[in-house]
């Protein structure tokens, strides 16, 4: 019963600090536009989690996970990924040409959908842990890597150089390939890395 309870407090105490952060990411941002359309992953995710969360709960691991992913995407939204302050010390810090906070972003685009997909297969799939599992983790990353860069073009020919914050290319003409390039290594570094924590997670959770 207190591992259960610990379990549903958890998630709980994330939610609260990720709408606390949400306002604070919403309050007078760099450039309204980009600010909603950085963060409506985030709006469209949180009601899906709590709608899901009785008859489909994810681990620890995973809602933790997505909390992150959410804080990048409400700083980048708050600046705009070109103008992050920490990126602009990484960037000094470095002796770098560009802001790399969007790769950052890229990264955990990659790192976090992986192991939301490798639990949501293992749960809902007759997918078993391997070879098989990890390429196609691999392939769904990629996947929505290269989804999300359809949409940065769509916005882009649909509002045409006020789409120039949210696509962060800074100049750079082969932003689109290393953003896709960072999914891929965040990808793959999450399952070699997480793999093992998130499976004994998954079996603390079946255990009664």
């Amino acid at each position: 019963m207190r591992r259960q309870s610990s379990q549903t407090r958890f998630p709980a105490i994330l939610l609260i600090i990720l709408l606390g952060l949400l306002v604070w990411s919403g309050w007078a941002p760099r450039d309204r536009p980009t600010w909603w359309l950085e963060v409506s992953p985030i709006l469209i995710a949180v009601p899906i989690l709590i709608a899901t969360r009785r008859r489909f709960p994810l681990t620890p691991l995973t809602y933790f996970l997505i909390f992150v992913h959410a804080l990048i995407l409400m700083l980048g939204g708050h600046y705009t990924y070109e103008h992050v302050p920490l990126g602009n010390w990484v960037r000094d810090a470095l002796h770098l040409e560009r802001n790399p906070y969007d790769r950052l972003g890229h990264l955990a685009q990659g790192f976090i959908p992986a192991l939301v997909t490798r639990e949501i297969l293992l749960l809902c799939s007759p997918l078993r842990r391997g070879g098989w599992l990890f390429f196609l983790v691999t392939c769904v990353c990629l996947a929505i890597s290269a989804s999300y860069e359809l949409l940065e073009w769509a916005v882009a020919v649909l509002i045409g150089q006020g789409a120039n914050a949210f696509l962060g290319t800074q100049g750079d003409i082969w932003d689109t390939q290393w953003d896709m390039l960072c999914a891929l290594i965040g990808a793959i570094f999450a399952q070699l890395s997480l793999a093992a924590f998130q499976d004994r997670q998954l079996a603390a959770r079946d255990r009664p």
